[in-house]
This record gives structure tokens, C-alpha cells and sequence, in this order.
């Protein structure tokens, strides 16, 4: 469902407003809003662009979308409950003008459902106002271990082609001398240019690649954590575990309880 088929969010006359909806269809066409944008998934998984990097939120997390920053989103699972809450900013709190992707805590999760009961609510209403000024407020603490879940859009047209590669093979054993081969590049130069486009090396960026798409699958629940470590490339449980610890600082056991 696009909300701005109803709504229009910019010419509501309230701080706050409260969207959550079954099957949620967000915007996949780049677009910006005056007010911030939380945007927590309950069910399912979501990638969103924001300011030309990916996010993926997996299932009980949520993004905060500074206002005036481009979003849209990639593609999600089929079965997916999001919930959108606007809210007014603060200019002079820097954490309103910074992305976070960040693992929900049940006392915001419990927030964060409470409000429903103002979904589509157009009018003023003090106590949702209250309400929501308190979680607004509380934000920046519930997201102090926030992620840095992302993969960078490269602007170099060069790395169009091996990066296109990288994402379809990103399970394989791949070196920087099979993408050098593919755009016709020197070893130097596509290192260099790869790492000011990403801000990462060749390996960091392919683990975050599996580990993205192992929280894709774990999510979906579909697959046990052995059938998903082998899924994205890992040759055993133990090294996609210690993988995706030093990602996430959690294990996939972990990440499995708190999704289920």
C-alpha cells in the first residue's frame, strides 16, 4: 500500500503521526520527508535506501530516517508488518540527523505496539501526543548499539560490472584478481577505487554480503543455521558463527530466539 495515495504526510497539522498496517508497501521510489521516519519491522525483512547506502532491517528491527534524507525501498519478503511513525525534530540533536538501523528492545517493541491504537489518526490528540514525545525522547538510548548494517551504492560507473558480479556470486570464493579480470582494470587501481567507493575491502565487503543474506534467510524461517551457513557460502556452522558475531555481536541462535 503507498501512504501517499491517502495521506500526505507533510501537510498534517500534528508532531507525530502513526501508521501501521498489514502488507505494508512502502515508497519504492526515492522520496524524502520534512519529518524524521521510524520505521520498524515486526514480521518479514525490508531493504531501504537511504542516502545511496542499502539497509536491510531484519525482523524486530527498526531504521530511523532523518527528515529531508532520499529514501526508498528495494524489495522485501512476501509476508511483511512494518510500522511507520512520523515525528518533528530537534535541529540541535545531532541524533535526529544521523541513519541508524538498530535491533528493537522489548520495552520500545512494546512502545512501538502500544501506539497503534492512533494508527491513521489525523486529528490532534493529547495523550498521543504525550505518548509519543516520551518514545521520541527515550530514541536515542534505545539505539546506542546500533548497527552498521549496510552496503554502499559505488558511484564509479568502473565498478558497475564486477560489483554486479560480486552480488550474484557473493557465496563463492572470490578474489580481487577475478574483478580486476572482469572490468579489465589493474589489481591497484580496483582496490583503490573499491575501497573509496565502499569504504571497505574486497573480503569485508563479501562478509557483509553473507551476513546480510543469512539474516534475509533467517528470517524467512525457512532454513535452519546450518542449511543457511552453507546457503551463503560458509564452509561450517563454526565459521559462519564467529562470521556473524563479529558483524552482529550476537550469535544466530541468538538473533533466531528473538525473531521467532
Amino acid at each position: 500500500m503507498d501512504l501517499h495515495d491517502t495521506i500526505t504526510i507533510e501537510e498534517l497539522d500534528k508532531p507525530y503521526f502513526v501508521w501501521f498496517e498489514d502488507n505494508w508497501r512502502h515508497d519504492d521510489i526515492l522520496h524524502t520527508h520534512k519529518k524524521g521516519q521510524l520505521v520498524y519491522v515486526e514480521s518479514g525483512f525490508q531493504y531501504i535506501t537511504v542516502d545511496g547506502k542499502i539497509y536491510l532491517l531484519p525482523q524486530n528491527h527498526a531504521a530511523w530516517i532523518p527528515p529531508g534524507f532520499m529514501h526508498k525501498t528495494n524489495s522485501h519478503s512476501e509476508k511483511i508488518k512494518l510500522m511507520i511513525m512520523f515525528a518533528d525534530t530537534n535541529p540541535n540533536i545531532s541524533f535526529h540527523h544521523e541513519i541508524n538501523v538498530f535491533s528493537v528492545p522489548p520495552v520500545l517493541k512494546e512502545m512501538i505496539k502500544y501506539a497503534e491504537r492512533w494508527s491513521k489518526n489525523t486529528s490532534k490528540d493529547q495523550d498521543e501526543m504525550l505518548f509519543l514525545q516520551a518514545l521520541f525522547n527515550e530514541l536515542p538510548r534505545f539505539v546506542e548499539h546500533s548497527l552498521k548494517l549496510h552496503i554502499s551504492l559505488p558511484k564509479d560507473k568502473r565498478l558497475s560490472e564486477p560489483m554486479e558480479y560480486l552480488h550474484k556470486h557473493y557465496q563463492e570464493d572470490i578474489r580481487i584478481e577475478d574483478l580486476s579480470d572482469i572490468v579489465l582494470l589493474s589489481l591497484r587501481t580496483l582496490e583503490r577505487i573499491f575501497k573509496k567507493e565502499t569504504g571497505m575491502t574486497l573480503s569485508k565487503y563479501q562478509q557483509i554480503l553473507r551476513i546480510i543474506k543469512s539474516l534475509e534467510l533467517l528470517s524467512s524461517g525457512d532454513l535452519t543455521i546450518s542449511e543457511t551457513a552453507y546457503k551463503v557460502g560458509y564452509r561450517s556452522v563454526q565459521a559462519f558463527t564467529r562470521s556473524f558475531q563479529s558483524v552482529m555481536q550476537t550469535k544466530p541462535t541468538d538473533f533466531v530466539k528473538t525473531t521467532q
